[in-house]
């Protein structure tokens, strides 16, 4: 027993030397979660003016109850829904897709115009003038024609999930959930790092599918729907963010199970988002996802894939470059994210990384990893090239 607290006590020190020594010490302020429902919910429970009967709670209200609800609304009440609460139906899980797409736009448009004022407003400081401008250009680059917001929450750092492709129409889907320092500003940079963005990810995923089966009808979601840490501060060594996160990833893929003709996707979680995914898992069905990838991961919280409880198809991959590999996988006093998911005997079907460049490259066209990824996504799992080491990782893996 003395051995082993020993082991965890050096262990946990290592933990917070490493992290501080690790691509420079980024200290990171401490995070407050955003939670609950979407700005508007009360205004949204209170009213019964134009149905004559109680909307479904935002927060409390099943997705599949949201989708019944829906169902039974004319075209015309559910625009009329948009016009008055659209924070709330473009965030609210079980609503159909088109629908919140167009609230997510009526938002965003709103939120725009409010920014654009602020901008201008002589009143406040030359700071507050230039953050409120970033914003207005930010909310204006959402808005560009085509684009499909899928969920628009503008507090804190801001959230934020967009589909690309056609979502009602795909064969095969997957949802990209991120790590640290994404947010409604960072989710689709088209700077050096571009494949270390849940969009970049997102549209290399569906390249990549293109390119191995032609002709599949496929969709992807970057979703930036919890609050992620920001740099390697004591956000990212511990799980309170993930805790916070978990129930809304449920909740989200909830809500796409309630669509119908929607298939299961694939869940990526890169780096911290694979300890959101960890702390879902056990909630997850088949209904909700077909798989679960997770990579660049610094632990799930679990000491093994069985331990996760989950039914879901558990996948891994670490480059051999990936400064995470440095990272102890320990859990004490909170600190650390458990035994990496990666490793021989945890469990996960380990697959190839090669030619993937250190912690945000396991999707850069040309790497093993975005086309093992792609093939698990369609479910073409004799293409799966296994890591070196778990040779037999897709063997009895059917579609």
């Amino acid at each position: 027993m003395k051995r082993r607290l020993k082991r965890a006590m050096t262990a946990a020190a290592l933990t917070g030397t490493v992290i501080a020594a690790t691509a420079g010490w980024a200290a990171g302020s401490q995070q407050t979660a955003v939670t609950g429902p979407p700005p508007g919910a009360a205004s949204w429970r209170a009213d019964t003016s134009a149905l004559g009967r109680t909307l479904p709670d935002p927060e409390k209200a099943r997705p599949d109850q949201v989708a019944a609800f829906f169902s039974g609304l004319t075209p015309h009440r559910q625009q009329a829904l948009v016009r008055r609460h659209p924070l709330v139906a473009g965030n609210l899980d079980g609503a159909p897709v088109s629908l919140r797409y167009a609230a997510n736009r009526r938002a965003l448009r709103a939120e725009l115009t409010r920014h654009q004022s602020r901008a201008r407003d002589a009143a406040l400081t030359s700071q507050d003038r230039r953050q409120a401008h970033s914003k207005a250009a930010r909310y204006a680059q959402l808005l560009v024609r085509g684009r499909q917001i899928l969920a628009f929450d503008p507090r804190g750092r801001g959230q934020v999930a967009e589909v690309y492709g056609n979502l009602a129409a795909a064969q095969r889907t997957a949802v990209v959930v991120p790590g640290s320092d994404i947010d409604l500003a960072t989710f689709d940079s088209k700077g050096a790092n571009k494949y270390g963005t849940p969009a970049g990810m997102a549209q290399s995923l569906r390249d990549g599918m293109a390119e191995a089966k032609a002709g599949t009808r496929t969709a992807v979601i970057a979703w930036v729907g919890y609050t992620t840490p920001v740099g390697l501060g004591p956000d990212a060594a511990t799980a309170r963010l993930s805790d916070a996160g978990a129930p809304r990833l449920e909740r989200f893929l909830h809500g796409l199970a309630a669509q119908p003709g929607v298939p299961a996707p694939t869940l990526l979680c890169h780096s911290y988002g694979s300890v959101v995914c960890g702390k879902a898992a056990h909630k997850l069905t088949r209904h909700d996802a077909a798989d679960l990838v997770v990579f660049g991961s610094p632990g799930m919280h679990a000491d093994s894939a069985a331990r996760l409880g989950t039914r879901l198809r558990v996948w891994a991959a670490r480059d051999a470059g990936d400064w995470i590999a440095r990272v102890p996988n320990v859990q004490f006093l909170g600190l650390g994210h458990g035994a990496d998911p990666a490793a021989d005997d945890f469990g996960a079907r380990v697959v190839s990384s090669v030619r993937a460049d250190g912690h945000t490259g396991y999707l850069e066209p040309g790497t093993d990893s975005r086309a093992n990824f792609a093939a698990i996504t369609l479910g073409s799992y004799e293409a799966v090239h296994c890591a070196a080491r778990s040779q037999q990782c897709a063997n009895g893996v059917s579609s």
